[in-house]
């Protein structure tokens, strides 16, 4: 079946979000030495443009950890595909997502990387889904958007591998296309409420 991407937070949103969730880092952490980890591949753009905006000393690196197969849902398997190149040892860590869906990923990811006694660990996403959470002790710091339970591409996220590109975030639908065509709203579609958390 085929599917089309409607428009859920446009490219202009989604930026300024992020400056104001970097305001909120940069007062938190103030001079301090940040360590960013991006979960890959979807928190990549994200931790990108997050970066450019912090005025502290910041230091990257990558993990791979998927919940995820080749569908919409969450298998809720998790399993390192990609682990750390630097040690995490008396580090204030800040963990980038692209998403928080039902939380089976995070809470895998922070209890074993508490194990490398980190000075601190938070954790940043762009898109959060609370209504779908199971694992409940997952502590989101930073929130860019609370989203709907839609599956959302874009600025890094992906519909087996496509769609990562879009600068704005789309909702993936299947069926006829209304005519708008990928990322145009179109007179008879409305642009979802999304919420930004403070």
């Amino acid at each position: 079946m085929a599917e089309h991407v409607r428009m859920l937070i446009p490219e202009e949103q989604v930026n300024k979000r992020i400056e104001e969730i970097a305001a909120k880092i940069d007062a938190d952490y103030g001079d301090a030495p940040l360590h960013l980890i991006c979960v890959l591949k979807g928190g990549a753009m994200f931790m990108c443009e997050l970066a450019k905006h912090l005025t502290m000393p910041v230091s990257f690196d990558f993990m791979s950890v998927s919940s995820y197969g080749s569908g919409t849902t969450s298998s809720g398997v998790v399993r390192i595909v990609k682990d750390l190149d630097e040690p995490l040892e008396g580090k204030d860590v800040l963990i980038v997502e692209d998403i928080i869906d039902t939380g089976h990923t995070l809470a895998y990811l922070v209890e074993i990387l508490g194990r490398r006694h980190p000075k601190s660990i938070r954790i940043c996403t762009l898109l959060n889904k609370p209504e779908r959470r199971v694992k409940k002790q997952v502590k989101v710091d930073y929130t860019c958007f609370e989203i709907p339970d839609k599956f959302v591409v874009g600025y890094g996220l992906d519909y087996d591998q496509r769609y990562r590109n879009l600068p704005y975030i789309g909702v993936v639908e299947f069926g006829p296309d209304p005519g708008e065509g990928i990322g145009a709203e179109g007179s008879g579609t409305k642009r979802e409420e999304t919420e930004k958390t403070e």
